[in-house]
Formats: C-alpha cells, structure tokens, sequence
C-alpha cells in the first residue's frame, strides 16, 4: 500500500508540475504585455532559457549533494560542451516555436522525439530495433501528419496565426537537436558510463555560459531588462516556471529510481496528453476532430512503444 501510495504521489507530481510548467509556458511565451498600442509580446527566448538553465543547475547540484550521491564523475568535459549545445539549441527551437503555434501543437510535435534517437542510432548508432517498434513509431508519424496539416485557412488573420510553417520549422530543428544530443549522451554512457545527475548539472552549467554570452553580444540581455522593468510580473512567473520543470525533473528521477523507466514513460506521455486537452480548455486552443484524431494517434503510439516496443534488438554486425 504504501509503494502505491508512493506511485501516486510521483505521479500527482509529474502532473502537477509539468500542468503548471505549460500554463506558463504559453502564458509567457504568447500573452500581450501592456494596454492598447503600448501592448508588447515576449520575445525573449534567450533570457527564457537562461532562466530554466540557472534553476535546473542549481537544482541538480543540491541533488547531487543531498538524495542523488552518485559519486566522481570522469566524463570529457568535451562531450559536456558538445550535448549541451545541442541541448539548449533544442530548447530554444521549442520556446521559440511558441511564437507561431500554440501549446498544444508543440506538444503533438515535441512527441516525435524518438524518431531522430532511432534514425540517429541506426545510421551512426549501429543499433537495431524490433519490427514492433518501427510500426509504433509510424503511428506517431501518421497522427503528427494528421494533427499538423492544415486545412484551408479562411481569413486572412488565420493565415498569419497558423504561422505560415515557421512554428513547424522551429519544432523540426528542436527534435533534429533532441536527436544528437540522445546520440551523445549514448557514447558518454558507453564510454564513461556517465550518471543522470552530472549529465544535468555540467550541461546546464555550460548552458548557461553560452547563453550568458548570446544574451550580451546579441543585446538581448538589456532589452530583456528593459521588458522586465515594463512588466515586473513577469519575473515572477519565470521563476516559478522554471521550477516547476526541475521539480517535475525530481519526480520523474524519483518515479525512474523506484518504480523503473517503463512506469515512468507512460505516465509521462499521460501527462502530455492531458497538458493537451488543458492548454484547449484554459487558453481556447481549439482543435478539429482530425487533430484529436491525430493527438491520440501519437499518443497511442507512444504508450504502445512504451509498453511493447522496449525488447532490443541485436546489433547489426
């Protein structure tokens, strides 16, 4: 009673955090600051990013020195700078996706992250998968189509609000970053066996370096503060943002730990869904049947992989 009682709360966590975690996230990224013509959107992808990395560092080391002991860390410090580029290009595609497409859209989109780990793998991986996990995939590939085709928009304001595919490019270039950072971190594991928590905290420190510097030669760093000065709220709700995604980090290690990643995936891709059917409820994002057609696709396909789609293949030789 007590392991399920534990599960529930790991899960409620999960839930809760990434809940709030989206709510921000849209509200932030594609609200309207000010009165009348003086009305400003945020375009701050960079100070976004700096924000969350600064959090998720300060989260791991606290983790690292308290619950997540793991010991000395050998690992290139090389591999470190290469994945975390990749990591923060990844995550600034993705906010900045929101300028153009709406919550929802990003996380159909974001979804298809296992298709650039799988086609990275095989073609520099030497991996190989079961036929199950191929079929599961291409279900997602089949719902992402369905849910991201456009039909026929009827005004001109729907044309520009559907972002004329820029979103789309920005989700693409996110997932490709997702891609090569999965194909890093397999050769650190590989090769130095390197732990999650040191993962998180060094490729969040040299985030942070290089966003430090991409604010301050791109100016964005003033005109951030600027904004802020404007709208002091808003610093309150990146904050609190940015903890709720390493909180929400907390409890999917926790849930990994305990209860093993498979447990973890589904409740995962669960929360993904709902997070989807929240962000129309909350903020009006309306979507077509053909789009929750599309959103169930990929998210079926999603929990089978997670379900059915785990057993290896062997290598190719």
């Amino acid at each position: 009673m007590a392991l399920d009682k534990r599960f529930l709360l790991y899960a409620s966590g999960i839930f809760i955090c990434y809940f709030y975690f989206g709510i921000l996230q849209e509200r932030i990224t594609r609200g309207k600051y000010g009165e009348g013509e003086t009305q400003e959107k945020f375009t701050y992808t960079l100070a976004l990013v700096f924000v969350q990395c600064v959090v998720n560092f300060a989260y791991a080391k606290i983790m690292l020195s308290t619950v997540m002991k793991q010991g000395e860390d050998k690992t290139s410090r090389m591999y470190y700078a290469s994945s975390a580029l990749t990591y923060l290009l990844a995550m600034v595609c993705s906010n900045m996706a929101l300028q153009w497409v709406n919550y929802p859209t990003q996380v159909v989109g974001k979804s298809c992250k296992p298709i650039p780990v799988m086609i990275l793998g095989v073609l520099f991986g030497n991996k190989s998968y079961p036929m199950a996990k191929y079929l599961f995939i291409l279900t997602v590939v089949l719902g992402v189509a369905m849910f991201m085709y456009k039909d026929k928009p009827v005004s001109a304001k729907q044309e520009v609000d559907s972002g004329i595919g820029i979103g789309e490019i920005l989700l693409i270039l996110s997932l490709i970053m997702d891609g090569l950072t999965g194909a890093i971190q397999e050769r650190m594991k590989t090769e130095y066996q390197s732990k999650s928590g040191h993962m998180m905290l060094y490729m969040n420190l040299w985030s942070v370096g290089y966003l430090a510097f991409a604010l301050l030669i791109t100016g964005e760093m003033f005109d951030f503060a600027g904004f802020i000065s404007r709208h002091p709220f808003v610093l309150w709700d990146l904050t609190t943002f940015s903890i709720a995604s390493a909180l929400g980090q907390f409890f999917i290690f926790r849930m990994i730990a305990d209860y093993g990643a498979l447990p973890c995936s589904i409740v995962t891709t669960t929360r993904k869904f709902f997070t989807v059917m929240a962000s129309v409820l909350y903020f009006g994002n309306q979507l077509s049947g053909r789009q929750w057609t599309g959103a169930v696709l990929v998210f079926a396909g999603l929990t089978m992989d997670s379900v059915y789609g785990k057993k290896k293949a062997p290598k190719k030789s």
